[in-house]
């Protein structure tokens, strides 16, 4: 018996050490570190900061780095997971390693609901975009038509997926770095633009604006902002060496942390706080202190690029968990066939109409109602870092090999860290009234997901 484990442990190493030196398929780790930039920077980003500043003041900055570390904590859980033992069902095959059956599928699920709602506001929201240039047109036949294209990007294989998604990472990347040049040749008095008072520092303090309540109520909003770096874990099945996974993941993390907080410094420096709002993009509302033509076109097709990416990659990262609930039976088996392309198709469709049943919600449910359950989705997202971060506390201590592979700094205490900064900003948005509708509604969706399991599945996992 054991020479035949030893025999399957062999074969199953030489297939993976054969993966890893396959040159021709599978992605680079910059490539996955453009892939998860792809599939964090939103539309929600270039639009919603009015929000949270309007709410936060200047120590929204302050948030913003919270969230980024915290961000960097549960990668680090997941990287060391990941490096240890590369799953296809990522983090939600080691919550189910770490605590049962039952968390590997509330975990997929509230991944894979959370992912369909936010597909299903990027849609909205790119077809809204782009009745900007076509306003007599209907907004159901923009949305259909970018649903469309999503999904035929993820019908051409993982190889062409990850140059698309990258080519618009880098779009969305250029476009933030660019802006922050502008703001540094403003601080640096390289240039002096006739006509433009930057109004920024006349508001800047003091520091804590709207108080302690203001920046903890737009806490959330921070968190969202770094919602989806879930797809590391995801599509690092698709490395050529999984090695590369905390390279990819710390590359993707600096790079998200300085543009986010380097951006809003400058539009702080620029506008006054005190004239941000949900109403207008800040971005926009800097960039028209410059009289830069036709900057409502060039800003409309940058947001296009960053929700249409979004959803892409959102698409890709749900598509591979449908087909991991499929292998461990939490879903139906068919669901997790491949093409020779490795696309799975059959969870691909299934998702599909999952999004047009969203897509339909959002049509005929009141806009309000909508918002309240896009916001929820955001917060499922928020609440599986706490899974990511438990599951690695556990595994950690079960782990037995003392390897020299990537090891999270200072677990568990990091770990535990994480877990306190996550639920005091799922807290923090009981404070907005659209937002503490959107915590009650998540909580509402994983009891659900968990009576599902009970009811339907446990049985046959015992």
């Amino acid at each position: 018996m054991n020479n035949k484990h030893t025999i399957h442990q062999a074969i199953l190493q030489k297939k993976q050490d054969n993966r890893e030196n396959d040159k021709s398929p599978g992605l680079s780790w910059w490539q996955l570190s453009l892939i998860g930039i792809g599939s964090i920077i939103g539309a929600g980003f270039f639009l919603g900061t009015g929000l949270s500043i309007h709410t936060a003041g200047p120590a929204i900055l302050i948030d913003y780095l919270l969230a980024g570390i915290t961000a960097f904590i549960v990668f680090s859980a997941l990287a060391e997971m990941t490096v240890r033992d590369p799953a296809q069902g990522s983090f939600r095959t080691y919550a189910k390693k770490a605590f049962g059956n039952s968390m590997g599928f509330i975990s997929g699920w509230m991944y894979w609901l959370s992912g369909v709602f936010i597909m299903s506001s990027e849609a909205v929201a790119l077809g809204t975009f782009t009745q900007y240039w076509f306003p007599h047109v209907p907004l159901w036949i923009f949305t259909i038509v970018y649903v469309a294209i999503a999904f035929g990007i993820n019908l051409l294989g993982v190889k062409n997926f990850g140059k698309i998604e990258s080519t618009f990472a880098m779009i969305k990347l250029s476009t933030l770095v660019v802006f922050i040049l502008l703001g540094i040749i403003l601080v640096m008095h390289f240039i002096s633009p006739h006509h433009v008072t930057l109004e920024g520092f006349t508001g800047f303090h003091p520091f804590f604006s709207t108080g302690i309540n203001g920046m903890w109520s737009a806490l959330i909003f921070a968190f969202f902002s770094f919602g989806g770096i879930e797809v590391i874990g995801i599509a690092s099945s698709e490395l050529k060496n999984k090695s590369d996974v905390p390279k990819a993941g710390i590359g993707m993390l600096i790079a998200l942390v300085s543009v986010y907080i380097l951006s809003i410094f400058f539009i702080l420096y620029m506008v006054s706080w005190t004239r941000i709002n949900e109403e207008q993009s800040p971005f926009v509302l800097a960039l028209n202190l410059f009289d830069i033509p036709y900057i409502g076109t060039v800003f409309n097709l940058i947001i296009i690029s960053a929700a249409f990416s979004t959803m892409v990659g959102a698409l890709f990262s749900v598509t591979n968990i449908m087909v991991s609930l499929a292998d461990d039976g939490d879903a139906p088996k068919t669901f997790g066939k491949k093409n020779q392309k490795g696309t799975a198709y059959k969870a691909l469709l299934v998702t599909g109409l999952a999004l047009a049943l969203s897509l339909i919600l959002s049509f005929l449910l009141p806009g309000k109602i909508y918002e309240y359950i896009t916001t929820a989705a955001g917060v499922l997202m928020i609440l599986n870092w706490v899974t990511i971060l438990l599951s690695q506390i556990k595994l950690r201590k079960a782990a037995k090999e003392k390897s020299k592979t990537f090891k999270m700094p200072g677990s568990p205490y990091t770990s535990l860290l994480g877990i306190g900064l996550i639920l005091i900003a799922v807290s923090g948005g009981m404070f907005h009234s659209t937002q503490r509708m959107g915590v009650v509604i998540s909580l509402g969706l994983i009891g659900i997901i968990f009576l599902s399991y009970h009811l339907i599945l446990k049985k046959r996992h015992s």
